[in-house]
């Protein structure tokens, strides 16, 4: 009998996951295999229930439902204080994870990055950008976060300020803050599909020793960062940010170290369909 793992949202259709973690199991030889389920907000706690019942070996949580996990779950210390689960593991209770820092952080050491002593700048004040900040503040960045609506920044750095140093701001000194930093890292949609001129950058905002790091994975090259290649920085996009959060899932449900470069080529050819 397979084991069942899932990614419960709304919506949910266009998710990659189930290719990824799919590739994975099938390149182990494991018995296992995992779907896309729409779960709305009201009817989060009966699915987590049905699914552990059902023998689940776990489950990932897309919007709307990071945060409403969080009053479901046993969320570990860093989910807990960023205040969103992404990765669920039904081996003792329902205990609740945040992958998507340290996916973030993993891609960028994937292309040589040090977060440590780094200057990050992160654009957006979203879940995402909620994640990046704490794994990158926790880890030893000086963390910049500016926001369209300052306000919502402030909040933000607020949160964050207990596990490191970090700053809100507004967008009005963009390009000043972006000469100071060693990592710009976009959380906003700018850039997103179909909307794919839109930046919140340009290449004159930019030097060469930039890393530009956009979590928009669709299309593989936004704007962002064709402005990064112009100016002569170093441009990464968002694939392995979602492989290695993956990744980390795989590795708490199973205990087994996943294959990042098969994950990687199964999310790269669902991207091209």
């Amino acid at each position: 009998m397979r084991t069942v793992f899932a990614v419960f949202g709304d919506p949910v259709g266009h998710s990659l996951s189930p290719a990824m973690h799919n590739a994975a199991f099938e390149a182990l030889g494991m018995e296992c295999t995992y779907h896309a389920f729409k779960v709305g907000r009201e009817n989060l706690k009966d699915a987590l229930t049905g699914a552990k019942a059902m023998g689940f070996g776990g489950v990932n949580l897309t919007v709307p439902l990071k945060q409403e996990a969080l009053s479901i779950v046993d969320a570990d210390p860093l989910a807990a204080a960023i205040g969103s689960v992404n990765t669920i593991d039904f081996k003792k209770g329902m205990k609740g994870y945040n992958t998507d820092g340290l996916g973030a952080k993993r891609a960028l050491e994937e292309e040589g990055m040090d977060i440590r002593g780094s200057e990050v700048l992160i654009a957006g004040a979203g879940g995402a950008a909620r994640a990046i900040a704490f794994q990158f503040a926790r880890d030893g960045a000086s963390v910049t976060i500016a926001n369209r609506t300052p306000e919502r920044a402030l909040e933000l750095a607020a949160d964050v300020s207990p596990v490191g140093k970090v700053r809100g701001c507004g967008f009005e000194n963009l390009r000043a803050l972006i000469g100071k930093s060693d990592i710009l890292v976009n959380c906003t949609v700018l850039g997103m599909h179909p909307d794919t001129e839109r930046t919140i950058a340009t290449s004159e905002d930019m030097h060469p020793d930039l890393t530009v790091f956009d979590i928009v994975y669709n299309p593989l090259e936004t704007r962002l960062l064709k402005e990064a290649k112009l100016a002569g920085a170093k441009p990464v996009n968002g694939v392995m940010m979602l492989v290695y959060q993956g990744a980390e899932a795989f590795r708490i449900w199973t205990g087994v170290e996943p294959p990042v470069d098969i994950m990687k080529r199964a999310v790269l050819e669902g991207l091209q369909t």
